[in-house]
């Protein structure tokens, strides 16, 4: 599978807008066909999102690192992730990051991607299962923030949870599947700018801040 990740960084990545050296590596590093089930591993390295179970997804590698680049995340920094999913994204976040909190709403696809962590060595890496509209109080304030669920709003808790200068990358939307992948930045007490990505399309932040399970 290495040629196929290689080839997926060239391709898929370095071809378009993803030029941070560190998240190329991160990316070229993490053995995604690891992160879906195993029936599908040889789809691992497609441009595109996979279903994991559970009604979620893995999102396409593209987007994986456009959301982790945006971050602009140094070594020193811990942060925040909601929905783990299976875990992929906050792998790729733990080569860059001093640590990763992760937040997933799902007993099963938390328990498997804490089983995929403690497996690979992934030991700054600490998930938790919950709400995670409401962010993660017990580790704040964070570096950085990244959803990875569409947010009919940005929640009040991860502009609360971020230190200033922190930065949140999240896809909003009034639509429960489409949204603006959104860059903010902390400046000051409960104030933040925004800055549009790109458009996306998300399973939805489900939870008390977010939208209602169906």
């Amino acid at each position: 599978m290495k040629h196929l990740r290689e080839k997926m960084v060239q391709t898929q990545l370095k071809s378009r807008d993803i030029t941070d050296s560190r998240v190329l590596e991160a990316m070229g590093e993490v053995p995604r066909e690891l992160f879906i089930p195993e029936e599908m591993a040889d789809m691992a390295y497609r441009d595109s999102p996979l279903p994991i179970g559970e009604d979620q997804t893995i999102s396409q590698p593209y987007i994986v690192a456009l959301m982790i680049q945006s971050l602009d995340v140094s070594e020193q920094d811990t942060v925040l992730e909601i929905g783990t999913g299976s875990g992929y994204a906050a792998a790729v976040l733990s080569r860059i990051a001093g640590r990763v909190y992760s937040i997933e709403r799902h007993l099963k696809l938390g328990e498997s991607a804490i089983e995929r962590f403690n497996r690979l060595g992934y030991d700054n890496i600490f998930v938790k299962i919950g709400d995670g509209t409401l962010g993660w109080e017990d580790h704040a304030p964070y570096d950085a923030i990244v959803v990875t669920a569409g947010s009919p709003e940005i929640p009040v808790s991860y502009v609360e949870q971020m230190k200033i200068g922190g930065r949140l990358v999240i896809p909003v939307g009034r639509m429960r599947e489409v949204q603006e992948l959104i860059r903010a930045r902390k400046v000051g007490e409960g104030e933040i700018t925004e800055e549009p990505i790109t458009g996306v399309r998300f399973v939805p932040l489900v939870g008390a801040a977010g939208w209602q399970a169906r």
